[in-house]
């Protein structure tokens, strides 16, 4: 086995492993004495190990409160900057639910005043039986994003019909006809002639009404929204002014023929500091936003629009953790890293994204975390598909050196944002338990699957 880099004694663990620390979403994060990874929730503290060998790996843990914490924290900021720069529009928040669509998730948000947006009869359907168990207000709006099938429109005006607020976008010219007809408010989603520095790329976008084909639009007095999206993971603040600054254009010349128009919703695409590196703040962005907002609108003589936004990864992602346990260890002759340690499950699988987009993710030891020997590693996952790995780019992860008998547990942060929904079955490999911890208590949420449970799912249902 390659030596471990030995670590002073001493160290500031949390600070080396970037821990509780409010600009990196990390600050409910910690490390118990005896080196093991933390979660504080109020006077509630969950040690993520133990959690992982009572309840087996690979474990996914939710943690509601991180969710409720940032939306509070979120609606607060443009509230407070809409009183301080006064600002006349009102602020909206919707959760797109396309970045998680987990119950465990959904209802927190409720819970916390978000608005829905949905991209799919089948998003839709879930809010059809929230509605029906009167799981949220009557106020509650629901706007419809998405290409719109027959079934998904009939829904629309179904729950229209019932009394939900529910606002549809229009996407695209073939729905305009049956739309302009629609018994309620209306919105349209505009394909800026922007780039912004994301991971989407821009170049062919096949979302929304080119600027031309929304200013040539006959009048219609149901448009109340104007709905732009720059992007997923904007890199810059920059980014997001100058598409705001852009989107205000299009919707000052529109409120001249569209007299009843009065919300701008600047959609998601918010960044998560993954990589846990300096990043804009929430904080900062929304008074600079609503500042902007005012100067436009003042300058352009028009009411000052409310504002909505669909900020979701931002919300979601850092409440979930992804553990896994290291099950074997192979030397690298010739590379960054020293070793690949071979863990029991799949990043192809469960995090989606590593082998998709090629995120990176914040990545620690569960524990072991004050260890004075630590190795440069390559994670692999356990399909067999050379795809399944996560080598931080081509760098390599800092892990505590395994010593003869020790388990070793790795946590992955970040990870509440749209892996579930992208997760696959590649080996058939099960995806992890989950569970949820809140207020002090721990559920489980989805048991592990067994092999006869997966087979069922491919057509095996007990033959011989």
């Amino acid at each position: 086995m390659a030596k471990g880099k030995k670590i002073k004694k001493g160290k500031n663990w949390k600070k080396f492993w970037k821990l509780g620390i409010d600009e990196f979403n990390t600050q409910f994060f910690g490390i118990s004495k005896d080196g093991a990874m933390t979660m504080t929730e109020g006077h509630h503290v969950y040690n993520v190990a133990d959690l992982a060998k009572k309840y087996g790996t690979p474990l996914q843990v939710i943690f509601p409160s991180i969710i409720e914490f940032r939306l509070k924290d979120l609606i607060g900021y443009f509230n407070a900057y809409i009183k301080i720069y006064g600002y006349k529009g009102k602020f909206f928040y919707h959760y797109p639910m396309k970045v998680n669509q987990n119950k465990e998730f959904i209802l927190p948000l409720l819970s916390e005043g978000a608005n829905l947006e949905v991209t799919s009869a089948n998003e839709l359907w879930i809010v059809k039986k929230l509605w029906e168990g009167e799981k949220f207000h009557t106020k509650l709006r629901v706007l419809c994003n998405g290409p719109k099938s027959d079934p998904y429109l009939d829904l629309i005006e179904e729950l229209r019909s019932k009394g939900m607020n529910i606002v549809p976008i229009i996407e695209g010219p073939e729905e305009i006809e049956r739309l302009s007809k629609y018994k309620g408010d209306i919105g349209l989603r505009v394909d800026l002639n922007i780039k912004a520095d994301t991971h989407w790329d821009k170049k062919f976008d096949r979302f929304g009404l080119s600027e031309k084909e929304v200013l040539d639009l006959p009048k219609m007095k149901n448009l109340k929204m104007m709905h732009y999206h720059l992007g997923s993971q904007i890199k810059t603040q920059k980014s997001i002014l100058d598409g705001l600054k852009h989107a205000f254009s299009i919707y000052a010349e529109l409120t001249k023929t569209h007299p009843n128009l009065e919300t701008l919703d600047i959609g998601g695409g918010f960044g998560v500091p993954y990589e846990k590196k300096k990043f804009y703040t929430a904080k900062g962005v929304s008074s600079k936003i609503i500042k902007l907002l005012k100067h436009l609108s003042d300058k352009a003589g028009i009411r000052h629009p409310n504002l909505a936004i669909e900020w979701g990864q931002y919300i979601v992602a850092p409440s979930q953790v992804t553990i896994y346990k290291v099950i074997s260890e192979k030397n690298i002759p010739k590379a960054n890293a020293k070793a690949w340690y071979i863990v029991d499950g799949s990043f192809m699988n469960d995090l989606k994204d590593t082998w998709a987009i090629h995120q990176k993710w914040h990545v620690v030891p569960a524990n072991n975390m004050t260890s004075n020997k630590t190795k440069r590693v390559w994670l692999a996952g356990s399909t067999c598909d050379s795809d399944d790995k996560y080598t931080e780019g081509g760098n390599y992860i800092m892990m505590p050196q395994i010593e003869e008998g020790d388990t070793q547990l790795v946590a992955i942060l970040d990870t509440g944002a749209y892996q579930d929904a992208l997760a696959s079955r590649h080996c058939l490999l099960a995806p992890p338990v989950k569970i949820v911890a809140q207020d002090g208590t721990i559920k489980i949420a989805r048991k592990r699957e067994s092999s006869e449970s997966i087979a069922k799912l491919f057509g095996w249902n007990g033959e011989k």
